[in-house]
This record gives C-alpha cells, sequence and structure tokens, in this order.
C-alpha cells in the first residue's frame, strides 16, 4: 500500500486510485465523444507518469498503472454514454477528493492536485486542433481546470 494511505478508509483509497481514470473520462468525455487518441493519450499519460512524475507521486502512479487502459475501458462502459448524464456523476466522484486530500501529507496533496490537473489539459489537448495539437474544445475547456477540486495549498 502507498504510504500516504495508510491514514485514509478503503473507500478513499479507491477513490485516490481511481481519480486518473475519473479525470481521463471526464476530460476525454467532454465533448460527448470519448475517442481513441483521447484513449491513448490517457494511457500514454499513466504510463509515462509510472517514470517521470514528482517523486512523491512514482508509487501512486506505478499503482495506478497497473492495468490502466482496461480499467479505463471498463469505467467507460459503467458510465451513461451521454455527457450530461456521465459528467455530473464523475464531478460528485471528484468532489470526494475535497475531503481526502487534507488528511494526506501536505505536500504529497499539492502534487497529486497538479498531477490530475496536468492529466487533464494533456488529455484534453489530445483531441482536435491544428494535426490534433494544442486544442482544447469548449466543453474541455469548462472541465479542464478540475474546479470541482479544491486547490490543497
Amino acid at each position: 500500500m502507498i504510504e500516504q494511505f495508510e491514514v485514509l478508509s478503503r473507500e478513499e483509497v479507491e477513490t485516490m486510485l481511481s481519480a486518473p481514470l475519473l479525470v481521463s473520462v471526464l476530460i476525454a468525455g467532454a465533448d460527448n465523444e470519448i475517442d481513441n487518441s483521447e484513449i491513448k493519450e490517457a494511457v500514454s499519460i499513466a504510463k509515462l507518469k509510472q517514470k517521470k512524475a514528482r517523486l512523491d507521486l512514482i508509487e501512486y502512479y506505478k499503482e495506478v498503472g497497473i492495468d490502466f487502459e482496461d480499467k479505463l475501458k471498463v469505467m467507460i462502459q459503467q458510465f451513461p454514454s451521454k455527457a450530461e448524464e456521465r459528467n455530473p456523476l464523475i464531478i460528485s466522484e471528484l468532489e470526494k477528493l475535497n475531503t481526502i486530500l487534507p488528511k494526506l501529507d501536505k505536500k504529497f496533496a499539492e502534487e497529486f492536485y497538479a498531477s490530475i490537473r496536468d492529466i487533464a489539459k494533456k488529455i484534453a489537448e489530445s483531441s482536435g486542433g491544428l494535426l490534433g495539437y494544442m486544442a482544447v474544445g469548449y466543453e474541455e475547456s469548462k472541465l479542464i481546470g478540475l474546479n470541482m477540486i479544491k486547490n490543497p495549498a
């Protein structure tokens, strides 16, 4: 188990471990359509974060990265297919982080928060724009800041 999570309940640990998946589905599906480039980007980010995340988060991302693509595909299937039905459910799940992050070491919580916002930004940029680069759609732009999660700083 991740040392930081020893103070959390099993349900809180599950919420923390599912956060990158939830963010991936929320942002990728913001425009009502989750395309393959967004799934590939989410999987790629999960793999990269296992090696290049902030030092305190490497262990966390190694845990999150186990079967990430499979878990992502299962999660996509579990939620409604329409964004207007899916997004409120995901936002509700992500809002649980507001009671969890204050229980964690402040530095870890701040790095986690910055890291999942980075995931949101990269996934939003992965679909659209000139040759698929650096474009964030309107629906994604409303969610990319993950404003449902309070900055633990």
